[in-house]
């Protein structure tokens, strides 16, 4: 039995919904991205007493306190938190920190993995499946929402991202996105999407980002995901207040596009703005002519990640690394 064990999980993109339930759907449907560098980042231990050290203490002991009682665990446990993906920013923390908890719990203990199960007990991917997915492996996933109401969404596609390309992200760390209740108000206060919408944005997906994937176009790749951005803002905007969350954001994000920026868009509620180039090189170019001159967003430049969450147990004496799909 092991120690300790470490997980680093990843933060994501949301770049959009295939379609949104109405009288004639029942499914949403996503597009997601799993990054590297933005991540939750933590250790959890046996100990005499449950403590948690770091951030999200609350939400951490919560998700303890559940696991155990689901799992018939005896005994107290140390997390040592080292990171955290930023909350309500669009980058899925809630999620991520969630299936955290649960595989370094069941890692722990010896337990098989059980990301679905433990997801839905815990409240997550009730609309999106990208964070569940993202935990597991990496590529740019497309899912195509829930058949039932027990069961996470199911993941249709994956696919490589290309390793050069880069995504430039652009945070407002003075705004939040819409969550907890007022997201639920959001989706029920909106007017049906259009079909018309969804049909636009699943041809996008499938006879533009996907071969642009497998091809390395990021011109193509870039002018879809502006596309359904685009048509996603406009839908969600009553809700959020204009196409973005946040204007600074917007006024960024525009700076970067005239610089030579593509594939505009927000993740999810925001107010994490992205967009793409086609090598590091590129990108930094781009966030150097664009001359950003707002103090209220900060530009980073990050890589998408082909590889879901790492897991590390640590033994005495001995330290493996454990790859998830030999556990799944």
């Amino acid at each position: 039995m092991s120690d300790s064990v470490s997980i680093q999980v990843p933060g994501r993109l949301h770049l959009g919904f295939l379609d949104i339930p109405g009288k004639d759907s029942s499914r949403f449907g996503s597009i997601g991205l799993p990054l590297d560098g933005i991540s939750t980042r933590l250790e959890i231990s046996r100990d005499a007493q449950t403590s948690v050290d770091g951030n999200e203490r609350a939400r951490i002991l919560a998700h303890l306190t559940a696991l155990r009682s689901r799992l018939h665990l005896a005994g107290h446990h140390r997390v040592t938190v080292f990171e955290t993906i930023p909350a309500h920013a669009g980058l899925g923390s809630g999620t991520q920190l969630a299936l955290a908890v649960s595989a370094a719990l069941r890692t722990l203990h010896d337990l098989p993995f059980r990301v679905g199960d433990d997801a839905a007990f815990l409240g997550r991917g009730a609309r999106s499946g990208i964070g569940i997915a993202a935990f597991e492996e990496g590529g740019l996933i497309f899912d195509a929402g829930k058949a039932r109401g027990d069961l996470v969404p199911t993941v249709i596609s994956r696919i490589p991202f290309p390793k050069e390309w880069r995504i430039i992200l652009v945070m407002d760390g003075h705004a939040e996105g819409i969550h907890g209740d007022d997201e639920i108000k959001a989706f029920r206060t909106l007017p049906p999407f259009p079909a018309e919408s969804s049909a636009s944005i699943c041809r996008h997906a499938l006879m533009e980002i996907m071969p642009a994937l497998i091809e390395k176009d990021i011109t193509i790749f870039g002018n879809a995901v502006t596309a359904i951005q685009q048509k996603l803002g406009d839908y969600f905007s009553p809700a959020q207040g204009g196409r973005f969350t946040s204007r600074a954001v917007e006024e960024t994000l525009l700076k970067l596009a005239e610089c030579g920026a593509v594939g505009i868009g927000q993740s999810s509620w925001g107010p994490t703005g992205f967009a793409f180039a086609e090598s590091q090189p590129a990108a930094e170019r781009i966030v150097a002519a664009a001359s950003l001159q707002d103090v209220r967003t900060t530009t980073r430049i990050v890589a998408a990640r082909n590889r879901g969450a790492a897991i590390t147990r640590k033994n005495k004496p001995a330290e493996f690394e454990l790859a998830y799909k030999n556990r799944y």
